[in-house]
């Protein structure tokens, strides 16, 4: 069904429910899983500490998953972010959180919002994680 799916992962303290759900979803299509995680724009250095804390990150959890897992640490908007990286692997599906989906964030714009609106593929917004 799908051969390469993308997922933002967001905060450390969500990441591992958005990692592992991704995961799973991936290892049922026998999917490629893309980990994704985006630094603030000042943060491209690649020795600069907050990055190096989300590339650990990142390579924690696709430790624990089974299958292809590519990770990507990448400084910009969150939403750009992800849809960059879809686009450049050629994703058939992003996978976010509805985090930020209810009040002023459904009229300013939040990063699931954002995706689902300006995504070439199929977007599957998960229960906040």
């Amino acid at each position: 069904m799908f051969d390469t799916v993308v997922v933002g992962i967001p905060k450390a303290e969500q990441a591992d429910d958005a990692a592992r759900r991704a995961a799973q979803l991936a290892a049922m299509c026998r999917a490629h899983l893309h980990l994704v995680h985006a630094v603030a724009p000042g943060i491209s250095a690649p020795d600069a500490p907050e990055r190096r804390h989300a590339e650990q990150l990142l390579a924690s959890l696709a430790a624990l998953t089974e299958g292809e897992t590519t990770c990507h640490t990448l400084p910009g908007d969150p939403a750009d972010v992800l849809l960059q990286v879809a686009r450049e692997v050629g994703a058939d599906l992003i996978v976010v959180g509805n985090k930020g989906m209810g009040g002023a964030g459904r009229v300013l714009g939040s990063v699931p919002n954002a995706v689902a609106h300006r995504a070439s593929c199929s977007v599957l917004i998960l229960d906040t994680f």
